[in-house]
C-alpha cells in the first residue's frame, strides 16, 4: 500500500511537471516561429530597399552623361546609398529609405532640365525597374508590419507573456515610415 502511495505522488507530480512544462513550451515554440516570419520579413524589405539602392548608380550614371555639372545633387544621392546599406534596425533603414527618396527627386530636376534624358533607352528601362521596386518596398513594408503586429500581440498576451519574459523575446520595431514617406517619391522622367 506505501509503495502505491508513493507511485500515485510520483505519477502526479510527474503529470502536472508535463503539463506545466507543455504549458510553457507551446508559447515558446510560438515566439520562435514568430521571431524567424519577422526577422524574414525584415530581411525582405532590407534586400528591397538594397536593390533600389543598387539601380541608382546605373541611373545616376545616365542621368551624368546629360548633366555633367550636377554634381551635389549626384553625391547626394551616393551618401543616402550608404546610409542604406550601413542600417541595422527598422529604424535606421526607414531614415535611410528616406533620405534616399529625398535624393532621388533631385533628379527630376535634373530631368526636367534635359528633355532628351527622358527618350534614353537605358533612363526609360531604369525608371520601369525602379517604379516596380517601389511597389515590392509597398509590399515588403506591409508584409514586415502585419508579422511584427502577430508576433508583439503574442508577446504581450498571458501566458506567452510570461514565457516571453524568462526566455528574452521582446517587442519588435514596426517599420515606421519617414514623415515625409506619405509623399510618394515621384520618380517621374516623362
Amino acid at each position: 500500500m506505501k509503495n502505491k502511495k508513493i507511485i500515485t505522488i510520483v505519477g502526479s507530480a510527474l503529470l502536472v511537471a508535463v503539463i506545466v512544462i507543455g504549458m510553457f513550451v507551446s508559447p515558446y515554440n510560438t515566439l520562435v516561429s514568430l521571431e524567424e516570419q519577422v526577422n524574414d520579413k525584415y530581411g525582405n524589405i532590407s534586400s528591397t530597399i538594397q536593390r533600389r539602392a543598387d539601380l541608382i548608380p546605373n541611373l545616376v550614371n545616365t542621368v551624368k552623361g546629360y548633366a555633367k555639372h550636377e554634381e551635389q545633387t549626384f553625391t547626394n544621392i551616393t551618401n543616402a546609398r550608404a546610409g542604406v546599406s550601413n542600417a541595422k534596425t527598422p529604424e535606421e533603414l526607414a531614415k535611410a529609405d528616406s533620405d534616399l527618396t529625398k535624393a532621388l527627386n533631385g533628379i527630376n530636376v535634373i530631368v526636367e532640365a534635359y528633355p532628351d534624358l527622358k527618350a534614353n533607352k537605358n533612363f526609360i528601362g531604369l525608371q520601369d525597374e525602379l517604379a516596380g521596386t517601389e511597389n515590392r518596398i509597398a509590399v515588403a513594408r506591409k508584409d514586415y508590419n502585419d508579422i511584427v503586429k502577430i508576433y508583439n500581440t503574442e508577446v504581450r498576451s498571458f501566458p506567452t507573456s510570461i514565457v516571453a519574459k524568462f526566455t528574452g523575446f521582446e517587442k519588435k520595431e514596426y517599420f515606421k515610415a519617414d514623415e515625409n514617406a506619405n509623399d510618394v517619391p515621384v520618380i517621374n522622367f516623362e
